[in-house]
């Protein structure tokens, strides 16, 4: 899987957002500075957070950006999702709508098995657990494998 750096980016923003005191809002220029993301990329990637509810913006002189739900309740697959679309694609597609011959059919198993995979990490992770570097047990027992560090 490739991490696009628009997934990236809003997740970042996320945890900036999430860790504000009292909820406040905060403007795109200093999500941007604190992350070190482009002003530009990072405008489109709130408006995409936007559409998807996880993030609303806020006009005037105390405006900015917060987050639209309870960070416990938004997970990085909700984040991947609104920003880049299904997790797992096949030329655009989604694996269940892949078609292939008879001698090729088990690759669709390989792809459903490659997002039912990420869903286990992406879902149970939420921009709650991000914001306070807790990660559920879940995925830090997949973190604690050696061979996990190791490219491969």
């Amino acid at each position: 899987m490739r991490v696009s750096a628009k997934a990236d980016y809003a997740l970042r923003a996320l945890i900036e957002m999430a860790g504000q005191r009292e909820a406040s809002p905060v403007s795109a220029e200093e999500l941007g500075r604190r992350q070190g993301i482009p002003h530009g990329f990072l405008q489109a990637i709130l408006a995409d957070l936007r559409r998807a509810g996880i993030v609303r913006s806020q006009r005037g002189q105390s405006g900015g950006w917060r987050m639209g739900r309870d960070p416990a309740e938004v997970s990085v697959a909700d984040v991947i999702r609104a920003v880049d679309g299904p997790l797992v694609s096949v030329y655009g597609l989604r694996p269940e709508a892949v078609s292939y011959n008879d001698s090729a059919r088990v690759l669709q198993h390989v792809w459903i098995a490659a997002r039912h995979s990420l869903r286990d990490v992406f879902e149970d992770v939420s921009i709650r657990d991000l914001a306070e570097g807790q990660l559920p047990e879940s995925v830090t027992r997949r973190t604690a494998d050696e061979d996990a560090w190791q490219p491969h």
